[in-house]
């Protein structure tokens, strides 16, 4: 089994708790877009997260019934979203030891949240600094499960797929590991784990400090 050089980690479910905040924006941009709609529970919103901001608006706007063209909510959400990225989003517990453990390998993100939305958040959090690429929507071709951008990663690591983690929280992530023919570790508590069961990564962890102490001892 070959050393794993690269990691490569999911945003949303895995690094960051961001969920509170993007419902925040999607009730904003109801109540802008479809004044009387009932505010959508964090509950639901979270089964929506996980394919990119286009995506779910188009499932928020199909839930209400609202006859507004997603182009239309997707703007209204952005602006919304912007004007709130940091008010409640926060690492997850074991995120911090788990990046510190890791310095000695090359850290990078890969996520289907807008890419200079992912880098404002980490930045704002302190932990740009630990990933070498911080890559999202826009940043690279097409969308996870799509490989395009996990390939892009190995190609500017100097990475061969083989020595390369993909670590996330959904079916989607395992999916952009197989496609890109690398590993992949799941975590627990993120946004999906029934998807992610059933997808099967090659380990599941609790944390990310539980990861790195599986990698130190060379068991990935």
């Amino acid at each position: 089994m070959k050393t794993v050089r690269l990691v490569v980690f999911d945003l949303d479910g895995t690094l960051v708790d961001s969920v509170a905040d993007i419902a925040s924006a999607v009730n904003r941009m109801l109540a802008q877009k479809v004044p009387g709609a009932s505010p959508l529970p964090l509950a639901t919103v979270r089964s929506f997260v996980g394919s990119g901001a286009r995506e779910l608006v188009s499932r928020v706007l199909a839930r209400t019934r609202a006859e507004v063209p997603v182009d239309e909510g997707l703007a209204t959400f952005l602006d919304a979203y912007r004007a709130g990225l940091l008010d409640a989003t926060r690492p997850y517990p074991g995120v911090v030891e788990g990046l510190d453990r890791m310095r000695d390998r090359t850290l990078a993100v890969l996520t289907n949240k807008p890419g200079d939305m992912s880098r404002a958040i980490l930045a704002g959090l302190g932990l740009a600094d630990r990933f070498s690429r911080i890559a999202g929507s826009g940043d690279f071709p097409g969308r996870k499960p799509d490989p395009a951008g996990l390939l892009m990663l190995l190609g500017e690591s100097g990475v061969a797929p083989g020595e390369a983690l993909m670590v996330g929280d959904s079916g989607i992530d395992v999916q952009t590991a197989r496609n890109a023919g690398t590993r992949v570790a799941g975590v627990s508590y993120g946004l999906d784990p029934e998807g992610l069961a059933a997808a099967g990564p090659d380990l599941m962890v609790d944390s990310l400090a539980a990861l790195a102490k599986r990698l130190g001892a060379g068991e990935l």
